[in-house]
């Protein structure tokens, strides 16, 4: 399972599945991180956390913890 977590800088993954269970879902799906939507990783925190993507047309930052639950392709 390859996960937003892993993907690359400057790579665009396509969302295949969330995981993730009530609240935490709920809330990655408000940000637009939807099945099927194409994600562009633009930079990583120099610790690593967070994430900062584009997704929908607009900037998203979103933590590791998160990013881990997005499986993509």
């Amino acid at each position: 399972m390859n996960t937003l977590r892993e993907a690359a800088i400057g790579s665009t993954v396509k969302v295949v599945k969330l995981h993730g269970e009530g609240a935490v879902k709920r809330r990655i799906m408000d940000m637009g991180i939807t099945k099927g939507v194409e994600v562009y990783i633009r930079k990583v925190a120099p610790l690593g956390d967070p994430i900062e993507v584009t997704v929908r047309g607009y900037e998203l930052s979103i933590r590791k913890e998160d990013a881990a639950m997005i499986e993509v392709a």
